[in-house]
């Protein structure tokens, strides 16, 4: 079992590469909950991301076969970063597998410290086999990206980093992908602040496997995993993180993409702060009370990464502006004939809304001989408003049809 002290020496193996990051209270998402909100600010880790802590510990144990002989592992990005680096720090050769549909802008930045990358799989696990018979093949030794205790220790310098920087902490909430995270952070805190501390983890919907696994005590794996949250985005949890779960982690809760956009783009537009799916998942969690928690509790949010693809931003943006209600796509049934357009677009421009974009189509085939379907993309000022701008249209006759 991962221990406190496993912890404390893995603080000093990476502390000439890993940066302690900032924790910081946010007055608006505090006021939104009613709760006395921190965020953990792993964003402005080095990579972009926690997994450069465990990498770095696990590459600082490797013995000098080992080294000579390199490591493999397998990751959709982040950790493939963290062992980029850390083995190049290190002067060690690394080849990392990564899924075929990973971000580019992963694969790019894992290049770039490094690493060599093989494209192989449609997700992490694929991937993995993929790594395994490369581990046997050339004799390089496989790093894990979460089921090792040396990867765990690593991860767990954030929890110290928490103690230190927040010691009233109530709650922690912590993304789950494999465990690893979790599983370093839940022995930090409950081990030098007390039990007393809780600790939530969260998992995507569309890759929830930790609440099940713990409910039973066995490994759930799903056959596949659909989530915009790809940092966190595997089939199953670890062994051993499973075991230490088990006896540290209090809950385990899920949230939709949708409310992942939500958090993502709040993050974004109140506190400036840019992060990836799986970064977006704690706070996530908070907004849409996954989870009970009492007024003024202290919560600390684990924003465990910021390696976000920009088209996948710009895609993720735009759901959490339609989740806030600052987004609206409809559809509009026009007679076909002269000055519809024009009095669409006043009654849109008196209600103030400002037009993305307009599709005019005469040819559709749901479309009758004399009429015309129009499309329009707004930006609203909120759901409220939204909703005003429907109401006034139909109001004029028009049949509306809000098709986001």
């Amino acid at each position: 079992m991962l221990s406190l002290s496993d912890i404390v020496d893995a603080r000093e193996r990476v502390a000439g590469v890993a940066r302690h990051t900032p924790l910081e209270r946010s007055r608006t998402f505090s006021e939104m909950t009613d709760a006395n909100v921190h965020l953990k600010l792993e964003t402005f880790q080095r990579t972009g991301a926690f997994k450069i802590r465990g990498a770095m510990n696990r590459i600082a144990t490797l013995s000098s076969a080992e080294r000579d002989a390199g490591v493999v592992t397998a990751s959709a990005g982040n950790h493939a970063q963290g062992v980029a680096l850390a083995a190049t720090e290190a002067g060690i050769d690394a080849t990392v597998v990564m899924p075929r549909f990973a971000p580019v802008s992963k694969v790019k930045a894992t290049r770039g410290y490094g690493a060599s990358v093989v494209l192989h799989g449609v997700d992490y696990d694929e991937a993995q086999a993929h790594a395994h018979e490369l581990e046997r093949d050339q004799g390089r030794t496989y790093v894990h990206a979460f089921d090792d205790p040396t990867v765990m220790a690593g991860q767990g310098t954030i929890g110290l980093e928490v103690a230190d920087d927040c010691p009233d902490v109530d709650t922690v909430v912590v993304p789950i992908g494999g465990g690893g995270l979790i599983s370093g952070i839940a022995v930090a805190v409950k081990e030098r602040l007390g039990h007393d501390v809780r600790v939530v983890g969260v998992q995507a919907a569309g890759a929830s496997t930790a609440a099940d696994s713990l409910r039973t005590g066995e490994r759930r794996t799903i056959d596949s995993v659909d989530t915009i949250a790809d940092g966190i985005a595997t089939r199953t949890v670890g062994e051993r993180t499973l075991a230490v779960m088990q006896e540290y982690v209090d809950e385990v809760v899920v949230v939709d993409d949708r409310e992942i956009a939500l958090a993502l783009a709040l993050l974004l537009e109140r506190s400036k702060t840019l992060v990836e799916g799986a970064g977006a998942v704690p706070l996530a969690a908070v907004l849409s009370e996954a989870f009970e928690y009492d007024p003024d509790e202290t919560i600390v949010a684990t924003l465990c990464g910021g390696n976000i693809d920009l088209n996948r931003l710009t895609t993720v943006i735009r759901h959490g502006l339609v989740q806030m209600g600052r987004y609206l796509k409809v559809t509009i049934d026009l007679k076909d004939r002269p000055g519809e357009l024009e009095r669409v677009s006043t009654i849109v421009a008196r209600a103030g809304a400002n037009v993305y974009a307009v599709h005019h189509d005469r040819t559709s085939r749901d479309v009758a001989v004399n009429a015309a379907e129009l499309e329009l993309e707004l930006e609203t000022d909120d759901a409220e408003h939204a909703a005003d701008i429907v109401d006034e249209l139909e109001a004029h006759g028009y049949d509306v049809t809000i098709t986001t």
